[in-house]
């Protein structure tokens, strides 16, 4: 008898889908928050450089182009 209960338990958990969209949407938050935090960190690194390449032009140490750019 006991077994037939933990089969019947087993059958109803299989056909069950509320806990697949939670893990779906789990998922999907993860994978946004890691390509978001991805793009944040190389725009972080590309403006950390244009800003030490300006310190170093207005120091007068810049061994680049410290021209002002034609507008």
């Amino acid at each position: 008898m006991k077994l037939f209960n933990v089969k019947n338990l087993i059958a109803r958990f299989r056909n069950d889908e509320e806990g697949v969209t939670l893990v779906e949407y789990a998922i999907a938050l993860v994978l946004a928050v890691g390509v978001g935090t991805a793009a944040l960190s190389t725009l972080s690194t590309a403006v950390q450089g244009k800003m030490d390449d300006a310190t170093a032009c207005i120091d007068g140490t810049g061994d680049g182009d410290c021209t002002a750019p034609a507008v």
